[in-house]
């Protein structure tokens, strides 16, 4: 005879599903540096970074460094690019940022952008955000565009022997 409806059955319910969030963001299609999406999103992605670390420096507690070692962390819910790649943001963003205090960043895997980054801490904080504020502007203005300007043509002459 079988059990009631009723009984409880020593079955188990179906597992929950997962509530997951937006998908994390594409990588690039191909070598990252001759994707040219890839490239604009990882500037755009600097720029962001840039403001964010204006934003935090007006905490006193936090230094320079942190703010920026913990973007990579953040990559994908702040910048809009995979974390494999915050790595690359960040370290744009700190030779632009010591670049700003008119210091040459040389190689990213150098000790420039350390030992650049480690002076401009010692500043008082508002110093600090001007120099973030100046390297942002200033990469807005410098970083390459997707497509290269046509050069521009002369309007087109009037026919010889015509005229209005």
């Amino acid at each position: 005879m079988s059990p009631p409806r009723w009984f409880p059955s020593h079955r188990q319910p179906p597992p929950p599903t997962a509530v997951s969030g937006p998908p994390p963001p594409s990588g690039p299609n191909g070598f990252w540096i001759t994707d040219p999406a890839f490239r604009d999103r990882l500037h755009s992605a600097t720029l962001t970074l840039l403001d964010i670390v204006e934003d935090c420096l007006n905490d006193d507690d936090v230094p320079l460094t942190e703010v920026l070692g913990g973007a990579r962390d953040h990559a994908e819910h702040m910048l809009g690019v995979s974390s494999t790649y915050g790595v690359l943001v960040e370290a744009e963003a700190a030779a632009q940022i010591v670049q700003a205090a008119g210091i040459d960043a040389g190689s990213p895997f150098g000790l420039a952008i350390a030992q650049g980054l480690s002076g401009i801490e010692q500043l008082p904080a508002q110093q600090q955000q001007q120099l973030v504020r100046a390297a942002a502007r200033r990469y807005a203005i410098t970083a390459p565009s997707r497509s290269p300007a046509a050069p521009a043509t002369a309007p087109p002459r009037p026919a010889p022997g015509r005229s209005r």
